[in-house]
């Protein structure tokens, strides 16, 4: 039996004093709190000597920052793989996490008429289908072992609610999926047998963790 490890992280913070909501925007790194929550979970990972074999990070800026103390720990390359990007969103550049009134605006409702597709960005089947052809690469090359795939809060949600066969309607501000979090998949086999969730950096979490941001 061969047990395969996929470890789904989310980003660290993000400086970002003016709650855009920035999506795939260049140019949003990590906060000083971000660094730290990357540096402590390529930490927690070392220190429980994770077989960490393979690793890959979403192309966007934040998500590279958070896979370089993973690459600098177990010497690994960080393989850039758009799959894991961020999801579409009509509203990116937008400060609708801050202001919620935006969307009051008539000239927005159209987009708001779906929750389940959803009509204001990137569809939920496709956003499963193009993360669940990178877990299957993971899986792939780093059989037997552990992957770390860097990538954002709802890719990583949406795989999770379609593993778990729950509704793709939900509230953003519950899902569980902060910052820096491992959403942990584990296969004998190729057969999935166990989904694991952990917060290392809950300590650090700031007070808008919660709020509607990618």
């Amino acid at each position: 039996m061969v047990r395969t490890t996929v470890h789904l992280l989310r980003h660290g913070e993000v400086d970002n004093p003016d709650r855009v909501l920035y999506g795939r925007r260049p140019g949003f790194g990590l906060s000083e709190r971000g660094r730290t929550m990357a540096e402590r979970v390529a930490s927690g990972l070392t220190a429980r000597a994770a077989d960490l074999v393979y690793l890959a990070a979403s192309p966007l800026q934040r998500a590279q920052e958070t896979a370089a103390p993973l690459s600098e720990a177990f010497d690994l390359d960080v393989d850039t793989d758009g799959r894991l990007i961020e999801a579409v969103n009509y509203f990116e550049g937008s400060t609708v996490g801050k202001d919620p009134t935006v969307l009051l605006n008539p000239r927005h409702w159209p987009k708001l008429v779906n929750p389940a597709k959803p009509s204001w960005g990137e569809p939920y089947a496709e956003q499963a289908e193009r993360m669940f052809a990178a877990i299957r690469e993971a899986k792939s090359r780093a059989a037997g072992h552990e992957a770390v795939l860097v990538s954002h809060q709802l890719p990583i949600w949406v795989v999770r609610r379609t593993l778990e066969g729950g509704s793709m309607i939900h509230d953003p501000r519950r899902r569980r999926c902060t910052l820096a979090s491992l959403t942990s998949l584990t296969f004998d086999d190729g057969t999935l047998v166990a989904l694991d969730y952990s917060e290392p950096c809950r300590d650090l979490l700031p007070d808008s963790s919660t709020a509607v941001l990618p």
